[in-house]
Parts: structure tokens; sequence; C-alpha cells
């Protein structure tokens, strides 16, 4: 019984670290479209916009390394096969990005993208690993 009560707080946490990578994925995506808008000539609000959107994302990723810490811890405290243990310890230090100081759009917009994509992998890791969890209830 503890062995099932433990796996289902481990698809719990993987459950909110990947809703939380998915809500960095949107606020990445809307920071790329007003990063887009700004290099086709944006003006100050646009560049407000995306700086916005940027922040929001930079506060998202923080919420789901958090979350991926937490799951993580979870998934310690399950027995898996060998071949289903997955360490997660990766995609902690993943989408490590500040815009201070870059004085271009498109490095900015390279950084965004650059961003996505790791958050992207992380969502798909997940997912896989809460499909594996959840085969073994």
């Amino acid at each position: 019984m503890d062995d099932k009560k433990e796996l289902l707080e481990a698809i719990e946490a993987g459950r909110d670290a990947l809703s939380s990578l998915k809500t960095a994925q949107n606020q990445l995506q809307l920071a790329r479209n007003w990063g887009i808008v700004d290099i086709f000539g944006g003006g100050f609000f646009t560049n407000m916009m995306k700086y916005s959107k940027i922040d929001s994302a930079s506060n998202a990723i923080e919420d789901a390394k958090q979350k991926l810490f937490i799951f993580q811890g979870e998934l310690k405290d399950v027995s898996l096969p060998v071949d289903l243990r997955m360490e997660i310890g990766d995609f902690l230090t993943f989408a490590d990005f500040f815009f201070d100081g870059f004085v271009t759009d498109y490095i900015v917009q390279s950084k965004i993208a650059e961003a996505k994509e790791q958050v992207l992998e992380a969502i798909e890791y997940v997912k896989r690993i809460l499909y594996d969890l959840e085969g073994l209830l």
C-alpha cells in the first residue's frame, strides 16, 4: 500500500511539474511573438510587452524548476525498475537565461527560442516518466 501511495505522490508531483512547464512554454511563445513584432518595427510599447513576457516566462521557468526538484524527490521514494530510473537533474538547470545587457533583438529572439526548446524537451521527458509511472499503477 505504501508503494502505491508513493507512486501516486510521484505522479501528482510530475503532473504539477508538467503544468508549470507548459505555462513556461506558453509564456516563451508570447515573448517570441512580441519579439518578432519588435524586429519588424515595434516601438516602445512593443518592447515593453516583449520584456514583460520575458519576465513572465522567467518566473514560470523558476516555478517549473522548483516543481521539477519536488518531482525528482518524489521519484526517489518510488521503487522503480532499473530501466525506469531516470534522473531529471539536468532539467533543474535548464533555461537559465537572462536578457540584461543584450543589445540586439535578434540575440534576444535566439535566447527565447533556445529556452523554448529546452522547456519542450523537459515537457517530453516528464511526460515519458509520467507514462511509465502510470503504467506501474
